[in-house]
Formats: C-alpha cells, sequence, structure tokens
C-alpha cells in the first residue's frame, strides 16, 4: 500500500522560532528563555510569546534542542507507592514546579521493592535525566554510584550519602509525633499505641522510633503488644489494629505511621462496634488530601507534598547549574506538624476500651 502525500497546500506549515520573535516582538532568546527558563522571562512578555506560539502552532523541536544544550530539560521522580494517594499529590507538586522551569518529568513506582529500584534507575539514565529526585528508601550503593558515574545529580528524601551532586532532604518526623503525643496526653491518653510501617523503610523506622521516645519522656511505659507492625497500606492497619484490640487492656488511643494505615484502622473500630473518638482515639501522619474526609476527619500529622516537590526540584535546579542567579541551594530541612481534627477526644477514666468491647 502506498504512503498517501498530502498536497502541498494542506500540509501543515512548520513554523520556527524566528517568526514567533517577529510575531511576539522580541528577539529570539527571549523565545528560547520562555520556553526552557520560564521564571526569568516577566510575566507581560511571557504571555505575548505563549500567544504567538500558539496562534503559530510552533512545536519546539526537543531532541534538537536537547543535542545543543546537552541537556534533555528532563528531571526523573522515583517514588514508593503510585496507589498511596501521598505519592501522587507529591507527583502533581513535582510537575508544577518542573513545569513553571521548563523541564518534563519522567515517573517510576519502586512498589518498595529494591529490585523494581534497579530498573527504575536504568530507565532514568538511558532517558539522559538532568537530575534525578528520589522519594523512596529503596536503594542501594550500587545504584547511587550508577548515577553519579553518570554525573547525574540527586536528591533522596532521608537517606542521601554525602557527596558532590547529592542533596538530602531529611524530614522531621520527631516534630509531628512529638506534637502528635503531647496531644493525646493533655487529653489524658495513657495507654497509647503505635502501628507501624515496613520495619525495611528508614522513615518507618525513624517514626516508630521517635514514638517510643515521646512515650519516655512523659513517663508512658512501652508496651510491646501496643507496638503492632504495618504495610503502610489500608489492609495492613485494618489488620494490624484487629490484633492490637484482641490484647488483654486495649489503648485508647492510637497513633498511625501513615494516613492509609489510618483508613485502615477506623474500618477495624466500626467493625469492632467501637465509635472514634468516643472509645478510642486516632491519629494518622502525612495529612493526604483524603484525611479530611473520612469519617469523622482525620487528625494527623502534616507532611507538606508541595514543600517537598519545591525543595527537592530546586536542589536538583541548583545541581544542574540551572538555577537563576542569586538563587543557593534550599535548606533541606522539612518540618511536621499536628493537624487537630474530629478523632481525638478527652480521655474517659471511667470508661475503659476492654470493658467496651466485651459488651460487645
Amino acid at each position: 500500500m502506498r504512503p498517501v502525500t498530502l498536497p502541498s497546500h494542506r500540509r501543515p506549515l512548520k513554523r520556527t522560532i524566528h517568526e514567533v520573535a517577529r510575531r511576539a516582538r522580541v528577539s529570539t532568546s527571549t523565545v528560547s528563555r520562555t520556553i526552557n527558563s520560564p521564571s526569568l522571562v516577566d510575566a507581560e512578555t511571557a504571555q505575548r510569546v505563549w500567544k504567538a506560539i500558539e496562534e503559530l502552532k510552533y512545536y519546539p523541536n526537543t531532541q534538537a534542542r536537547s543535542l545543543v544544550s546537552g541537556r534533555s530539560r528532563i528531571v526523573g521522580l522515583i517514588v514508593s507507592d503510585i496507589t498511596n494517594p501521598f505519592f501522587p499529590e507529591l507527583v502533581k507538586g513535582f510537575e508544577d514546579v518542573a513545569a513553571q522551569h521548563g523541564y518534563d518529568i519522567l515517573v517510576s513506582s519502586t512498589n518498595y521493592d529494591s529490585a523494581r529500584m534497579a530498573v527504575c534507575v536504568r530507565r532514568m539514565l538511558e532517558r539522559k535525566v538532568d537530575g534525578v529526585a528520589i522519594m523512596t528508601s529503596e536503594m542501594d550503593d550500587h545504584l547511587i554510584e550508577q548515577l553519579a558515574h553518570g554525573k547525574v545529580p540527586m536528591v533522596f528524601l532521608d537517606i542521601g550519602p554525602p557527596g558532590e551532586h547529592i542533596s538530602n532532604i531529611v524530614v522531621d518526623y520527631e516534630m509531628g509525633i512529638n506534637e502528635a503525643v503531647e496531644h493525646l496526653v493533655a487529653l489524658g491518653h495513657r495507654r497509647i499505641g503505635f502501628i507501624s510501617g515496613p520495619p525495611g523503610l528508614k522513615s518507618a523506622q525513624v517514626r516508630r522510633s521517635a514514638f517510643l521516645q515521646a512515650l519516655d519522656r512523659y513517663g508512658i511505659r512501652e508496651d510491646e503488644a501496643l507496638v503492632q507492625e504495618g504495610n503502610h497500606k489500608v489492609d495492613g492497619g485494618l489488620e494490624a489494629m484487629t490484633r492490637m484490640l484482641e490484647e488483654t487492656i486495649a489503648p485508647t488511643a492510637v497513633l498511625a505511621s501513615n494516613d492509609l494505615t489510618a483508613i485502615g484502622m477506623l474500618r477495624a473500630l466500626r467493625r469492632a462496634g467501637l465509635v472514634v473518638p468516643r472509645d478510642i482515639s486516632v491519629v494518622g501522619f502525612d495529612d493526604i488530601w483524603l484525611a479530611q474526609f473520612t469519617e469523622p476527619p482525620l487528625t494527623t500529622v502534616r507532611l507538606s507534598r508541595d514543600e517537598l516537590a519545591e525543595k527537592a526540584f530546586r536542589a536538583l535546579l541548583a545541581d544542574v547549574g540551572a538555577a537563576p542567579e542569586g538563587v543557593s541551594k534550599p535548606d533541606c530541612t522539612m518540618e511536621t506538624h499536628l493537624v487537630i481534627r474530629q478523632t481525638t477526644c478527652q480521655a474517659d477514666p471511667a470508661r475503659t476500651l476492654s470493658e467496651v468491647l466485651s459488651s460487645h
């Protein structure tokens, strides 16, 4: 079958950057800056250039541009679990800030699997990304060496080793967990449980350790039966909470290592015929968008995805030498803070959860 050739009068015209510049009444370098580094162009000029681009239906040749500049203008983002709402919210924030600076993003998800992490890293190298934000704990020295050998700037969440072109965003999990425990203690709770994440995740280890240290500060003795292991997913929270309710003396309040775990806990408590927060108080961690819509709305510790995305991208931008003049690498630390909603209330010393459970 012979290919169809359109008549010359019906073929789409290939517009050039010079035509865009003439229509927008700017130089070709201003058009290039608007496309590649929009933050360097004032809003009025950028609007005029984008209008000209749209009217002329001009599509920049990204491959040719990459060959000339030596940069792909693509940054990689590796996350743990794309089904956890925390990470799509992080992807959105990262994409928003990348688009503002004329970058595309390449997203990969590890599903908490170190073998899959290796595939993600190889994919980033094959696409010749300008930098990689690794927002997951599944990493080993060999993979870091692969990226470093390719001179790819990296930014890590909590686990980054020191080195050239490596940034590390350290989250102060302890701050938010201290606020949560302080809040519960002020409400009269003394028998407080915790459902952790997978033990192989550093962030989960840090959150569990911060919880135990907070208990110690308030003179509350650790009860191993009230520290259960989850998997940072809804089913893990449901199963861990069910196990905890089987203990002889049940807790009056429970913290979760993340919000999905807390949502699973709410399901387990409802199945057991318990009312939150009258019978038991619940606190999550992350403050995903859905947390405000649980029933009742979830008290949780906020870890801002927008702030995390902004810090991660700007750290990469500084490392690839593309940061605007006068902009230095950001302070790579993040605070966490308690958001009080409706899943916590005053403990009733005359009403034990064990008695409530035995009555059902």
